[in-house]
């Protein structure tokens, strides 16, 4: 069958008219396979797209993480900042979206791999296209270089942890002091494999390894610095995927809040806004996780110079701030999960807050969120798309709402 693919879907693959979908095929293309349950799973390519380019990754036909890389990064910026427009759209909502900043290859300093013991060693890497299986990725684009050369630690590490037959998954974060690692699926922790792998902690130079829940080595504290400060997180916290989309959300935050002597940080996290707020601001940080939240205040403690930090534990889903508990603050900063903070934005919409900086990772629940503040009065005064995570279907976005 011969079709030619109108548009990119939200998860990247070619549509055409039926809908009939292909994958690595993009709008303008004329292409020809087998059409089974409304998808071609190999399309031949007749009329190529103008933006379509060489995959710079060796892995790209085989990785599932990297869906775009068919595409020029100009038609990929482009395609992801239509996704927050045609979300925005969706909620009847009208605003500038200004054209997305994309973090540079080989910048992702975070990521979840997988790995299993084979004949000969171990497999490590992410999981291909629609399957299980694991492929190596040893000419990965993505990834910062520092987590490639963690990977010979990672394949040591299943040799002696992982069960003949099982996947064990790895994390591993770039950090200040080397790679901390955490790894779930593997073998039950006795004593002997505890020392077995503390060795092998060592000998890799891994800043902490952590077995399921359990501390098994710290050689040197796995430091994140966020603005002066210097936080330890959890083992497997969350962290901002790039260091350069990292900046690139805190400079927008910092400029929406300018001005603002208190300042509430909702979803708070290990910091990543609270503490380099807290130069120019007191800051009140609340999260559900008390141990994110006691990495922040050991972070806040020992920095110099900056105003006032408390924090707050509290289930901001099931218990959020009241419309009088948000009113003393002369700003809001909220980066919820991905389903959003409906609950809480409706407290927001009710308390009035003279600026809220907002922070998404989901277009639809932001979207969704941006409804209730607008109808409550606010004005949406900017959208900044945000690509952390090059060459997947996933966008962020930092915007602005003040007080009509």
């Amino acid at each position: 069958m011969s079709v030619r693919i109108e548009r990119l879907g939200h998860l990247g693959d070619g549509i055409a008219q039926g809908p009939v979908f292909a994958p690595m095929t993009l709008p303008g293309e004329d292409v020809t396979g087998e059409v089974i349950n409304g998808r071609i799973a190999a399309p031949r390519i007749v009329t190529p797209s103008p933006d379509r380019v060489r995959p710079p990754c060796c892995h790209f036909r085989a990785c599932g993480v990297c869906l775009v890389q068919h595409a020029s990064d100009r038609f990929v910026a482009g395609w992801k900042r239509s996704l927050v427009q045609a979300a925005l759209a969706a909620q009847g909502l009208d605003a500038a979206v200004l054209p997305t900043r994309t973090s540079p290859p080989k910048s992702r300093r975070r990521a979840a791999l997988s790995a299993r013991r084979t004949k000969k060693g171990a497999l490590v890497g992410f999981h291909g296209r629609a399957s299980g299986t694991i492929v190596e990725i040893g000419g990965c684009q993505l990834l910062h270089p520092a987590l490639m050369a963690a990977i010979p630690a990672l394949k040591a590490l299943t040799v002696i942890g992982a069960s003949r037959k099982a996947e064990i998954s790895f994390t591993i974060t770039r950090t200040l002091n080397g790679i901390d690692v955490v790894a779930r699926g593997g073998k039950p922790l006795d004593r002997p494999l505890r020392a077995e792998l503390a060795a092998l902690a060592g000998q890799f130079g891994l800043a902490r390894l952590t077995w399921g829940d359990d501390l098994v080595a710290e050689l040197a504290p796995p430091v994140q610095r966020f603005g002066t400060a210097e936080v330890t997180p959890p083992a497997g916290a969350f962290l901002q995927a790039t260091q350069d989309g990292e900046e690139t959300l805190l400079c927008a935050v910092s400029d929406t809040v300018s001005g603002a002597r208190t300042v509430l940080d909702l979803f708070a996290g290990c910091g990543t806004f609270s503490l380099p707020l807290a130069a120019g601001a007191a800051v009140h940080a609340v999260e559900g996780d008390a141990a994110m939240l006691a990495a922040l205040d050991k972070g806040w403690r020992r920095a110099k110079g900056l105003k006032r930090v408390t924090t707050e534990v509290r289930d901001l889903f099931r218990r959020p701030l009241l419309a009088e508990e948000l009113a003393t603050y002369d700003a809001v900063v909220i980066d919820p999960p991905r389903a959003g903070a409906q609950a809480q934005v409706g407290m927001l919409a009710q308390a009035r807050v003279p600026v809220i900086a907002s922070v998404s990772c989901n277009p639809a629940s932001f979207s969704r969120d941006a409804r209730i503040l607008v109808n409550a009065g606010y004005r949406l005064d900017r959208v900044q798309p945000v690509d952390q995570f090059r060459w997947s279907p996933y966008i962020e976005i930092t915007a602005r709402f003040t007080m009509s």
